[in-house]
């Protein structure tokens, strides 16, 4: 091990919010954390994906964006003091004769504690991405794949492709940012969330959206930039719309990369957990948030929260054999460094 090798009591591996959230349920029982991340700032796909999208399911909060979700973990975490290695990615992970892991990121930077959270991230997903032969040369040129910044399509014509939550939540939002909104999906059902399904028909009954079923793209053009895309009609043939964006949201193909090395239990490319404690087969090394699955999985923040708390308790055990843990609420302790 080199001198730089940062020592720590929980590394956690993913700066998402059931990340940041694992730091403060951990900074509660004194364990000391230090996150790695492939991307270059905390927040996961909060922050890459939908920074600007509305959250509706996060408790106290009828609605919070999702950056302004990440700015409140990341000022909840702060008495806590974590560690934060940014825009590397855990590569190895080995055993120490002491019992301790050691992960070593593609940079070579050095990690040493008792205890590994998995907490996924962006960095584990691409997105899914239709099968169109010039696609690439319109990528950043017109096409993308997340809503970062949704005043980019002010005024502008969009068109839209998926049948799940988030094409549903964004052609919802955009209908109040975007000159023209089009919905392209294959079928004539919606995965999404009914709420947002029943907007979405009444939007379109409006004229405030154009939504065009049993359809997919399947051809882009322009010069530079993306100027209109090519629609495949089922019984109507094929027809072409004008378009300064097109937004394909099919989503995210899981990619575990280094981690699926490390000798853990897989489902379709999911860690597999004990809900116990959301332990992995490999002691020490616990899986939290989308990164893992279990019966009746449910792929939602608030969960991941549930999770990383659980979670928590047993890294407590392991950090500190031997030691009794006694259970407070914060309303009596207070948290230490705000004053309480």
């Amino acid at each position: 091990m080199t001198n730089t090798t940062i020592e720590t009591d929980i590394i956690i591996i993913g700066a998402g919010p059931v990340g940041l959230f694992a730091v403060f349920e951990a900074g509660l029982l004194k364990l000391r954390c230090h996150i790695i991340d492939i991307l270059p700032q905390p927040g996961g796909q909060l922050t890459e994906i939908y920074p600007k999208k509305p959250i509706y399911d996060i408790p106290g909060y009828p609605s919070v964006l999702a950056s302004e979700l990440v700015d409140n973990l990341m000022q909840q975490i702060a008495p806590f003091n974590p560690g934060f290695t940014l825009g590397d990615s855990a590569e190895i992970v080995e055993k120490q004769a002491d019992g301790r892991w050691l992960v070593t990121t593609g940079r070579g930077q050095q990690h040493l504690a008792p205890v590994i959270f998995i907490a996924g991230g962006l960095g584990c997903f691409e997105p899914r991405k239709p099968p169109i032969d010039n696609i690439a040369q319109f990528e950043d040129n017109g096409v993308d794949y997340f809503v970062r910044n949704p005043d980019q399509y002010k005024d502008k014509r969009i068109v839209i492709a998926g049948g799940g939550d988030s094409a549903l939540d964004w052609t919802i939002f955009l209908a109040d940012v975007a000159k023209e909104v089009t919905l392209i999906h294959r079928r004539t059902e919606f995965r999404g969330a009914p709420d947002s399904v029943e907007k979405m028909y009444e939007l379109s009954h409006q004229g405030r959206i154009k939504l065009v079923t049993n359809a997919q793209v399947t051809g882009l053009n322009g010069n530079g930039h993306l100027q209109s895309v090519v629609i495949e009609h089922d019984t109507e043939g094929t027809s072409v719309v004008d378009a300064d964006y097109f937004v394909p949201l099919f989503g995210l193909t899981p990619k575990l990369g280094p981690i699926a090395n490390w000798n853990l239990n897989l489902d379709k490319g999911a860690i597999e957990v004990n809900t116990f404690d959301y332990a992995t087969n490999v002691e020490g090394i616990f899986a939290i948030g989308d990164i893992n699955t279990y019966p009746g999985k449910l792929k939602l923040i608030l969960c991941g929260f549930h999770e990383a708390t659980l979670a928590c308790q047993s890294a407590y055990k392991i950090v500190f054999p031997g030691k009794k843990l006694s259970f407070k609420y914060t309303t009596v302790t207070g948290i230490e460094g705000l004053g309480a």
